[in-house]
C-alpha cells in the first residue's frame, strides 16, 4: 500500500495548476514501478476524497508517456521477423489505414450524391479490402501466441482480445460491403453507416491495438522467454501465412 499511497500524494501535486517538471518526473518513476491495481486504488482514492475524475487527465497524460517509453524498449529488444515484431509492425500499419479512414470518410460526408469519378471511393474500398485482410494477423495471434500464453497461465488477456476479434470481424466486412455496394444505395444510407461504421471501427481498433502493444505484447515477451519456442511459433506463423500489407512479405 505505501506505493499507493505515494502514487496518490504525487497524483495531488499533478493536480495542483503550474505543476512542475519535477513532480511529472516522480509520477513517470512511481508509474514504471506500479501495476495497474495499485494504479486504479490510487485513483479511486482521489476520487473518494472529492477529486473530480475528469481532472485525472495529468495522470493519464503521463502515464500515456510511461506507456510509450515502455513501448519502446520491448520492441527495441524484438530482432527483425520476431513473431511479435511482425505483429507490432502490422499494428502500425492498421493505424496508419485508420488515419486514412477517417480522411475519406470526412470528404465523402460533404458529398451530396454518389460520384463514380470520385478516387475517394476507390480508397474506401482498398482500406476496407486491407482492414479484412487483416485476418490472418489475428489468426497468427489466436491460433499461435494465445495458445503459448494460455500454456503458461495467462488466459484473461487473450480471451478478451479474441471476444474483441470477433466484434470487429463483421464489422469490417460490413465496411467493405458498404464501399463495393454504393452505387447501388441511398446515398443520405450510405453515408450515414459510413459515419457509424468508421467511429466504431476507428475506436475500438484502435484501443484494440493499444492493449496489445502495451500490455498483451510485451507479456508474451516476459512469459516466453526462450528463444527456441518463438522460433518453432515463427514456423507456425509462416504456415498460417501474411497480410498484403504485412512489411517485408
Amino acid at each position: 500500500m505505501e506505493k499507493v499511497e505515494r502514487l496518490t500524494e504525487v497524483l495531488r501535486k499533478l493536480n495542483t495548476p503550474g505543476a512542475a517538471e519535477a513532480v511529472r518526473e516522480e509520477a513517470r518513476v512511481l508509474l514504471r514501478e506500479i501495476n495497474p491495481a495499485e494504479l486504479s486504488l490510487a485513483e479511486q482514492k482521489l476520487i473518494e476524497e472529492g477529486v473530480d475524475p475528469q481532472d485525472l487527465r495529468h495522470l493519464c497524460a503521463v502515464h500515456l508517456e510511461v506507456l510509450d517509453e515502455q513501448l519502446r524498449e520491448v520492441r527495441g529488444r524484438l530482432a527483425p521477423g520476431h513473431v511479435l515484431d511482425t505483429l507490432y509492425r502490422e499494428h502500425d500499419e492498421i493505424l496508419h489505414f485508420l488515419d486514412l479512414l477517417d480522411s475519406v470518410n470526412e470528404r465523402l460526408q460533404k458529398e451530396k450524391e454518389y460520384d463514380p469519378g470520385n478516387p475517394a471511393y476507390d480508397m474506401l474500398r482498398h482500406l476496407a479490402e486491407h482492414l479484412v485482410a487483416a485476418e490472418k494477423h489475428h489468426a497468427r495471434e489466436e491460433d499461435v501466441l494465445f495458445p503459448e500464453m494460455e500454456k503458461r497461465g495467462i488466459t484473461g488477456p487473450p480471451r478478451i482480445m479474441r471476444l474483441e476479434h470477433n466484434d470487429l470481424r463483421p464489422r469490417k466486412h460490413r465496411l467493405l460491403e458498404l464501399a463495393e455496394g454504393v452505387s447501388g444505395m441511398e446515398f443520405a444510407r450510405f453515408r450515414e453507416e459510413l459515419a457509424q461504421l468508421t467511429a466504431y471501427v476507428g475506436f475500438h481498433l484502435r484501443d484494440h491495438i493499444f492493449k496489445e502493444n502495451t500490455i498483451l505484447y510485451p507479456t508474451a515477451l516476459e512469459v516466453i522467454p526462450d528463444e527456441a519456442t518463438w522460433a518453432e511459433m515463427k514456423s507456425r506463423c509462416d504456415a498460417i501465412g501474411y497480410c498484403c500489407f504485412t512489411p517485408t512479405h
